[in-house]
């Protein structure tokens, strides 16, 4: 029949609802693949589903969901299901009569409230083990419950998915293999599948099925609805339905499915034997579908409902298809708290009963103690970057330890977190942003080139290979061995070449005998010579190589797979030793920190490492930096670094002696600011730099009057809060002192005067408390801000506005402040000072965070005459104020801005992030302004009545923070989010953060 004919209209439905159920309500179709559903609204109440046949549908199938229902309601505890409303006959299932002549059934249920899973976004891991968790109780409430109709022939049921055999021509190429390859697993595992457990289960947990609370930020699924799938077979099938679904458009769909997995096993126990199988069970649920699709596309093209999981199915297939099933497998049994591999007990108990030394593996080394080398993430031994990829200065360090410890070898290194994995090889994109392989899975024995390994115990040669590749294993070994009932694999990586591919797959290698010898750089991965040893209980499915480095977030399962192989060895010095934990850290900073201070993100983060735009935990996990304008030209610059490291190992001392980098430091300062600003003082911080300066001001004019913004801030000292609104103005705070003068924040988006010519209006402001001031019979010291108002939210100031406030302060005999602590150093892009992109000249200029890259330098520029009046006969010292060390470091920093032409990409990249920025606004009208100068920029948030959402913008820099971009809020309605990274940022970095920035905008709590 052609489907139009089958369709019922919403009045259609309305009519049949009153005449069948004395209901008055508003039907709004549903989607559905037999039934056409509806949902129905009544005022006063939560309302129901309409479910109408097609015709001539099975009465006794319709039985059987009715029971079903009526089954769950008498024994799910904590559910929530639909319940059954009956006729104004008393009939559970009615009749009508199309317009076509053919009889129809009708159902009517109770309407479960809620979102739909397919309408909830995101999707996180405390959700979908909600999900796994009410599936696991139905399953557990459906326990008992038989009926006829249970058994009948089902295309949706899994255990009867070989049907799809019959239709694989509809299919070609690699889609075509990748359902045979399933297809042919399934079948050849039906000895042990057949005999697993079974039962009634619902057999449908898809998005439209699953119905989820309305909180947005932390939704559970309370309710699975539509139970016309529900059939009787193996139980752990209902399992791999609803993972199926809810792993679609995930980049790691194993990872996605772990939480829905150890959910249905928290309220259903599933067996060891039914995990085994629970991979290949979500792969046939996929290979229905598509093959339903594909069916279906022929024969009702017109219904989309068929088509809605076709696209997201395939992307699946083809992702779990290279998945290792047996790494699925273990990986659900370690979901379930289930050794992740099922021989790993077996192996740990024999080794126990091994006894081998080190000079079994090197029997032309005389040693057996090992010396432990920490190459973590957090060591200090291996340096920079840049030192441990310099192959010959890491040989040199090697041979060094070595030489202090000539009776031991070297080593270490398993489950040590890296960051040497350099390659783009140990990076992939995962649910949750990049993630890199950091977590080493073997042991390695440092040693000379040539050196010659040898067997520990008799093995069959099963991967002999040149693995070849920067950071690869270059020649490399894979032994399989016997033991007891179980067998096991020992891996030897960075072999030479020649040693190694002499070896043949197949060959027997005895206990003792010689497998090959350590390679030379050139030919084991671009590594200094080692051996890199490890063990595996399972080769998975690889055949010409095994990971080294695992993830961190599979650690667990790796770990499991992977033993320690110091369990041979038993060497005290390769006991991992066990860090702080975070919990730890923050418990002591609690007791012995003052409370006022504060650390980042609801869950804080312990950053170990940086490099460049990045930081590193101590996982090895890399985070984008989008906020910390203090590292100015990159964390760790090696340049910078270095420039500090070589001057410290010389002299660090104070001012009064002569040396040639303060004014190495000063010229390459003054090259960059107008001829007016000519004299420097150095200090160690911003704050002090804004101390001095208001010293200055004292000194110059004998005023003590300072004119400040509102929400500005200058520094953490007496003086500074003294001048800072946004610390006496918020909490702690008693408002501005006597000789401290506030004008309201000139911001043209959502200030007190709005829009273009709100220039003159906020410079009446300044004159207004310049008029305070002189009716108090005083005069004015000096006006301060920053070209850019950073606290109160990156607030770009009116064009015209400073010009206009500093000539109304100079007529009043004060002097202009510009605070470039936040904004200076080539950070603008357009010009290499904030106060340059106003064409004023200020007289005091205050320099700090950028100078230093991280090191304490700080510095205030000013005019002859302002120095002069300040030379008044008190000496200004400073300790610590222009030291080599430190002027070092600055003249590095500021050469490196020059050399390296970052003020230019500033302009470049903060220009192309500010445009698309705009265009994000234009897409989610929750941001309401963006603005900003160069890689120094604001996002706003408001509804649509210009209410700050601050609640949203913390939400989204905490969800980026999942996602490994580091952001930060600010402003008076901490409603912004500050974008101000390193000034190496490149355009690629600012792909990355527009992708995940628009995935977190397009979130339900975002929605306005």
């Amino acid at each position: 029949m052609n489907y139009d004919n089958l369709k019922i209209s919403n009045q259609q439905a309305e009519d049949i609802l009153f005449k069948l159920f004395q209901i008055k309500g508003k039907a709004t179709a549903l989607p559905g693949e037999l039934d056409f559903n509806f949902r129905i609204k009544v005022d006063n109440a939560e309302g129901y589903i309409l479910k109408i046949s097609r015709p001539n549908e099975n009465e006794n199938y319709l039985d059987f969901q009715q029971q079903l229902l009526q089954f769950v309601a008498d024994h799910g505890r904590n559910l929530m299901a639909p319940k059954v409303i009956s006729d104004t006959n008393g009939n559970a299932i009615s009749k009508i009569t199309d317009d076509f002549g053919k009889e129809r059934h009708v159902r009517l249920l109770s309407w479960v409230s809620g979102r739909v899973w397919s309408g909830v976004n995101p999707q996180l891991d405390d959700l979908r083990f909600s999900l796994g968790k009410q599936c696991g109780l139905l399953t557990q409430a459906l326990q008992g419950f038989d009926h006829a109709e249970a058994n009948r022939p089902f295309d949706w049921d899994v255990a009867q998915s070989l049907w799809t055999k019959d239709h694989v021509d509809l299919f070609k190429d690699e889609e075509k293999a990748i359902v045979e390859y399933f297809q042919n697993l399934f079948e050849n595992s039906q000895d042990t599948y057949s005999k697993l457990r079974n039962a009634v289960v619902h057999n449908d947990a898809n998005d439209n099925n699953i119905i989820a609370s309305s909180d947005l930020i932390h939704p559970k699924v309370e309710a699975v609805i539509d139970y016309g799938d529900a059939v009787y077979t193996q139980i752990i099938n209902d399992l791999a339905v609803a993972c199926a679904y809810a792993i679609m458009d995930h980049n790691d769909p194993l990872e996605a499915a772990l939480p829905i997995v150890q959910g249905y096993h928290s309220t259903f126990e599933l067996q060891e034997d039914e995990l085994a199988h629970l991979y290949n069970a979500i792969a046939m649920r996929l290979v229905i579908s598509v093959t339903k699709s594909a069916i279906n596309k022929i024969a009702e093209p017109d219904n989309s409902y068929l088509l809605i999981s076709e696209k997201p199915a395939w992307e699946v297939l083809e992702k779990w298809r290279n998945i290792s099933s047996d790494f699925a497998h273990f990986s659900f049994r370690d979901a379930c708290g289930y050794e992740a591999h099922p021989k790993s007990k077996s192996f740990k108990d024999w080794a126990e009963k091994q006894s081998f030394e080190l000079n079994h593996l090197f029997p032309t080394i005389d040693k057996n103690d090992v010396h432990h080398v920490d190459l973590s993430v957090s060591s200090k031994w291996i340096g920079h970057q840049e030192e441990f990829n310099d192959l010959d200065l890491f040989q040199f360090k090697i041979d060094r330890l070595q030489k202090k410890n000539s009776n031991k070898i070297i080593a270490g290194g398993y489950l040590e977190p890296r960051a040497l994995y350099t390659s783009d090889a140990y990076d992939k994109i995962g649910n949750s942003g990049r993630e890199s392989r950091t977590i080493h899975l073997g042991v390695d024995f440092w040693l000379p080139s040539g050196t010659p390994v040898h067997a520990l115990f008799d093995g069959e040669v099963v991967i002999a290979v040149n693995d070849a590749g920067d950071k690869e294993y270059g020649g490399l070994v894979i032994l399989k061995h016997q033991a007891d009932d179980f067998e096991f694999y020992t891996l030897y990586g960075h072999l030479s070449v020649e040693s190694a591919t002499k070896n043949r797959v197949g060959d027997t290698i005895k206990k003792d005998e010689k497998i090959g010898g350590l390679g030379a750089s050139q030919e084991n991965g671009n590594w200094v010579p080692h051996l890199h040893f490890q063990i595996m209980l399972s080769l998975l499915d690889y055949k010409n190589d095994f990971p080294g480095v695992a993830y961190y977030n599979q650690i667990d399962v790796w770990k499991n797979i992977c033993p320690n192989p110091n369990v041979l060895f038993r060497s005290d010095a390769l006991q991992k030793t066990v860090g702080t934990s975070n919990a730890e850290l923050i418990n002591y900073r609690k007791q012995h920190l003052g409370k006022s201070l504060s650390l980042q993100y609801k869950e804080p983060i312990k950053m170990v490492r940086g490099a460049g735009q990045y930081l590193m935990d101590q996982y090895g996990r890399k985070y984008l930096d989008t906020v910390n304008n203090v590292a100015h030209v990159g964390h760790e610059n090696y340049d910078v670094v270095k420039a500090g490291q070589e001057q410290m190992a010389l002299i660090n001392t104070n001012s009064r002696y002569l040396h040639d980098n303060i004014n190495a430091l000063a010229e390459e300062l003054i090259e960059t600011l107008p001829p007016e600003l000519s004299v420097l003082h150095f200090v160690n911080s911003g704050s002090e730099a804004n101390e001095l300066a208001i010293r200055m001001v004292k000194a110059a004019t004998g005023e003590r009057d300072i004119i400040a913004s509102e929400v500005g801030y200058h520094g953490n000292s007496n003086m500074c809060i003294d001048i800072s609104s946004y610390k006496f103005d918020g909490k702690g705070g008693s408002g501005a002192p006597e000789h401290t003068h506030i004008f309201p924040l000139p911001d043209a988006f959502r200030g007190k005067y709005r829009g273009d010519d709100s220039a003159e209006k906020y410079a009446e402001e300044v004159q207004k408390q310049i008029d305070v001031v002189h009716k108090k019979g005083r005069g004015v010291g000096a006006f301060i801000i920053e070209p850019i108002i950073s606290c109160g939210g990156q607030i770009e100031l009116p064009k015209g506005f400073l010009a206009k406030a500093y000539a109304s302060v100079r007529a009043a005999g004060g002097l202009c402040v510009s605070d470039e602590v936040q904004t200076g150093c080539g950070r603008m892009g357009k010009t290499f000072w904030g106060f340059q992109l106003h064409d004023v000249v200020p007289d005091i200029v205050t320099i700090g965070k950028p100078l230093g890259n991280g090191h304490p330098v700080a510095a205030v520029a000013c005019t002859p005459e302002v120095a002069d009046k300040f030379a008044n006969g008190m000496e200004y010292f400073n300790t610590f104020g222009g030291n080599p060390v430190s002027c070092a470091i600055g003249a590095e920093v500021i050469r490196t801005v020059k050399r390296e032409k970052l003020q230019e990409n500033a302009l470049k990249v903060g220009t192309f992030l500010k445009d698309e920025f705009r265009r994000l606004a234009q897409e989610f009208p929750i941001i309401g302004d963006v603005r900003g100068q160069g890689l120094f920029l604001g996002i706003e948030l408001v509804d649509a009545d210009m209410n700050p959402l601050a609640a949203q913008t913390d939400y989204l820099a905490d969800r980026m923070k999942d996602h490994g971009i580091l952001m930060s809020t600010d402003g008076p309605d901490h409603n912004v989010l500050k974008i101000k990274p390193p000034i190496i940022f490149t355009k690629d970095n600012a792909e990355e953060l527009l992708f995940y920035l628009r995935k977190i905008l397009a979130e339900d709590i975002m929605q306005f």
